[in-house]
């Protein structure tokens, strides 16, 4: 008797929670315009109740392994109890405060701590809300430092071919080499785009294709213009243009060559920053300090939405000044939300309490493996891995939203996998967490999903 009350009773409770989703789903549908979404034709959004550590979990309590760290946000894991505990404590004193005028420990800290982990002297931290903002930022700080400084015509930014930044104004601008932005390309500011020298396991033209984009840089910097205001790059991985690598040695010569063409460089670490190229920073690996760098994404680990941009001293310097004209006109409303601050501050923490460059050293080892595997089948192009990314083109299709890419991704999902693959590339991007049997099972989810989509073709 007892027993069947039990399963009544949680039939009962299965039938609210189910009737709870359907609502929920069904008000998205009606109301929600999600990112990135041709709501024509993709299927119905899978509704998350639930996540911690590496994994997701859906209204039916199912666990999916979130193996891109929710757009490459989570590092240390969902639901950390530290940042948690940050988190609520920060709310417990306050919770937000105008930045303009005012400011309080948690900004403070945070930006004491970012510029002790930083190389040289970026110690200068401006607040804004996500990566594309901190890139807007600093194109306006670089157009604006050369204004100030009585140079004004240089107006010209230089990208990289496959390079995404956002996709605010600027950020497109200088992505348009990415090809997400064709429909606005009359509203953007003016970008020179140069070659990016992509590289992979076995490629022997790297060296090559290293030595045309140094020469197209040259050449564009010393056409007699005199014109560029800023070089900006993601370093060593281009992220949303398919998981692109290149090697340290050309981003050392790159930067080399602009900062003596007296031109600024901006790194875009909002993806490669906090590990996940295998160093803290991307630009620790090929020894050099950009003029200005452009961190988010794993700053709160996927907590709160916060970015920042650090300029080196001589960039904060040339705004200084007797009146308003000099200064930076920008901000924003949650500009160093004290809630994301201090979420950010115990996160850089962790990094040493949890060992966490050796917990991506251990993926870099299991990715490694895979690796090999991957080489050897027929249907994977340019197999690579950097830190805790490994990535590899499908054959076939490279159109973004593929036919055999979506299916491979609806397979993975239905095995409880998280990939979104970006075209033809598959990449796996982990939490710092995952454990080497979660591993395990998303390469073995993944080879199955090749060997399916494989025999499903003619």
């Amino acid at each position: 008797m007892n027993d069947a009350a039990d399963r009544e009773e949680r039939d009962t409770e299965r039938a609210a929670q189910d009737a709870l989703a359907g609502d929920i789903l069904a008000r998205d549908r009606r109301h929600v315009w999600h990112p990135f979404t041709q709501h024509g034709t993709e299927s119905e959004p899978l509704l998350i109740a639930g996540a911690r550590g590496a994994s997701l979990y859906d209204a039916e309590g199912r666990e999916i392994l979130d193996l891109i760290s929710s757009w490459w946000t989570c590092t240390h894991g969902h639901s950390h109890p530290a940042l948690n505990e940050a988190l609520a404590r920060q709310a417990a004193r306050f919770e937000h405060v105008m930045f303009a005028g005012f400011t309080h420990q948690p900004a403070v800290d945070l930006a004491t701590a970012l510029t002790q982990l930083l190389p040289g002297d970026l110690s200068r931290v401006f607040y804004s809300d996500d990566g594309s903002t901190s890139v807007e930022v600093a194109l306006k700080i670089a157009f604006q430092y050369w204004a100030n400084r009585g140079e004004g015509r240089r107006r010209v930014f230089i990208s990289f071919d496959g390079g995404y930044h956002g996709d605010t104004l600027g950020a497109m601008s200088l992505g348009r080499g990415s090809g997400f932005f064709n429909l606005f390309r009359g509203m953007m500011c003016q970008v020179a785009v140069l070659p990016f020298p992509y590289t992979f396991e076995g490629d022997e033209a790297a060296e090559d294709r290293e030595k045309g984009a140094l020469s197209a840089l040259e050449d564009r910097l010393w056409n007699g213009t005199h014109d560029v205001a800023a070089l900006i790059i993601e370093p060593l991985l281009q992220g949303a243009g398919g998981m692109r690598v290149c090697r340290p040695d050309f981003l050392q010569h790159l930067v080399e060559m602009a900062q003596s063409a007296g031109i600024l460089v901006i790194f875009d670490e909002v993806a490669t920053g906090f590990g996940r190229t295998g160093t803290l920073f991307a630009m620790q690996q090929a020894g050099v300090v950009p003029d200005l760098v452009c961190l988010s994404k794993g700053l709160t680990s996927g907590y709160l939405p916060m970015a920042v941009t650090v300029a080196r001293d001589k960039v904060f310097e040339a705004f200084l000044g007797e009146n308003f004209d000099r200064a930076l006109p920008h901000g924003h409303s949650f500009t160093a939300n004290p809630l994301a601050c201090a979420v950010a501050l115990r996160s850089l923490t962790l990094f040493a309490e949890e060992d966490t460059l050796g917990r991506i050293s251990r993926i870099g080892a299991r990715h490694r493996d895979m690796l090999g595997e991957l080489r050897r089948r027929e249907d994977v192009l340019r197999p690579r891995m950097l830190g805790s990314i490994l990535a590899f083109d499908l054959k076939g299709d490279a159109a973004y939203q593929s036919a055999q890419s979506q299916a491979l991704k609806a397979r993975c999902l239905a095995h409880g996998l998280n990939v979104r693959p970006l075209g033809p590339t598959v990449y796996l991007m982990p939490p710092y967490c995952i454990t080497d049997a979660e591993l395990a099972r998303a390469y073995a989810g993944l080879i199955e999903g090749l060997d399916w989509l494989a025999a499903m073709r003619p």
